[in-house]
């Protein structure tokens, strides 16, 4: 199929370049483990899990039979005032797999709902507890929370910001970024750095609010959507000292580590962190059907069911129509068991160090290359930028790639690989060797 044999005049494509991808398209009509089939019959290897979701690679026939099945018995259910029985089987699964307390499970539909979802929760929470004064929350900067106004007021990606302005939560506050230029060079090691990039929150940011007001701070273990920046070492067990302290919740956002990615269930076990919430999406279904979530820890669930309301008023007055959605739950169940049974995750944290010792190996000395960081199954190599057009160098590399057959991630001036967990050595060789020759030619 050719790109004008169908209409692309009503499709308004999301983060992407639309005038520019009217010009050359990239339509994907097939998928198979590691490979696309593009519009015109070519093979494009997925180097980035089709946006960090697909871990098991594509057309999973587990979860593909796991969704008919569950089409053929009930295709959808209300979600308020009933539920489903895939609901219940998916919250245990993902439950069991969280660490420490977080037990409860509130369903979404994406990542952007479930950043949402938990700042309502931090609210409700300590008004639950009598301190309803708290409604500051602090993000980071670089922080990508999804495409709510809540998530982009803690968000901290200027661009996702610059053109909402007062429709933005109005009592926010952001952490300095957590990468330090020394440590350009990262290779499947935590970092570690002489800067405190903790003291800005200690020394301004909690004694301009006072502490008391804070409701909750929130942050993704490692910032993915940013250009894959890592936390230096011990920095989220102060953080979480630090709210611990002051009576704060800590809200890790693990869209992108959650299921797999850092070689654990999540980005909390790598660091050994327990959050008081954890936002999930992408990897629990495979990306095969949207489904999100925030996982709670029992004293949150606990507080809201203290109440002397009569039992029929609703303890939290939030949801969507599509919560726990039967097919998605179906879908989630299946993979959840699909990665256990494959040993998925164990495999990423193996093929992560392949990937970054190729990274390392490859990339380092080329040309404009500045920086290389590895850990997990991810890898990112930072570009110098083209002068007066920020971006354009890892842009037109990732334009690049896809011709050659390969799909990479463009983040500002860094390009990403974050390949499914069934990736092997040889796709991991196409993937980076395809990035180098593409980093050389445009030089």
């Amino acid at each position: 199929m050719a790109y004008n044999d169908f209409n692309m005049d009503s499709h308004w494509l999301p983060f992407t370049p639309n005038r520019h991808f009217r010009k050359e398209p990239r339509v994907f009509v097939a998928a198979d483990g590691m490979q696309f089939t593009t519009h015109d019959g070519r093979q494009v290897i997925d180097g980035i899990s089709s946006l960090w979701c697909v871990g098991a690679g594509h057309n999973r026939k587990p979860i593909n039979e796991a969704i008919k099945k569950q089409l053929d018995t009930l295709d959808y259910a209300t979600a308020f005032q009933a539920s489903n029985d895939q609901a219940f089987l998916a919250a245990e699964k993902i439950a069991a797999m969280a660490p420490g307390d977080l037990n409860k499970v509130l369903f979404c539909n994406s990542g952007s709902e479930a950043a949402d979802t938990s700042l309502k929760v931090a609210l409700a929470y300590h008004r639950a507890r009598g301190e309803g004064h708290r409604n500051v929350f602090i993000g980071r900067e670089k922080g990508y929370h999804g495409v709510g106004f809540g998530g982009m007021s803690v968000g901290g990606i200027p661009a996702n910001r610059k053109v909402y302005g007062t429709a933005l939560l109005p009592r926010v506050d952001h952490l300095r970024f957590i990468h330090d230029p020394a440590n350009a060079w990262i290779h499947n090691q935590e970092p570690e750095s002489k800067e405190d990039f903790l003291l800005e929150l200690e020394n301004r940011i909690l004694p301009l609010h006072d502490p008391s007001n804070v409701a909750a701070i929130i942050v993704e273990p490692v910032a993915g959507s940013a250009g894959w920046y890592l936390p230096p070492k011990g920095y989220l067990k102060r953080l979480r000292e630090i709210c611990d302290k002051h009576g704060i919740l800590l809200i890790f956002d693990e869209v992108i580590t959650g299921f797999g990615r850092m070689g654990t269930n999540f980005g909390a076990d790598f660091y050994g962190v327990v959050p008081d919430m954890l936002n999930f999406a992408k990897c629990v279904t495979n990306g095969v059907i949207p489904l999100g979530g925030v996982i709670c820890r029992d004293k949150i669930y606990d507080q809201m069911m203290k109440t002397d309301a009569p039992e029929h008023i609703i303890e939290f007055f939030h949801g969507y129509t599509y919560s726990g959605h039967p097919v998605a739950c179906a879908a989630a169940v299946a993979t959840l068991d699909l990665y256990q049974k494959e040993g998925l995750f164990p495999r990423a944290a193996e093929m992560g160090k392949v990937l970054g010792d190729a990274f390392h190996s490859t990339l380092k000395g080329l040309p404009n290359v500045v920086g290389i960081r590895s850990l997990g199954l991810a890898a990112a190599v930072e570009l110098a930028p083209i002068a007066g057009t920020p971006g354009k160098r890892a842009y037109d590399i990732f334009i690049d790639c896809f011709k050659k057959g390969a799909l990479v991630r463009p983040a500002g001036d860094v390009v990403v690989i974050a390949p499914p967990y069934i990736v092997e050595k040889s796709h991991i060789d196409q993937l980076v060797n395809t990035l180098a020759d593409s980093i050389r030619r445009n030089a």
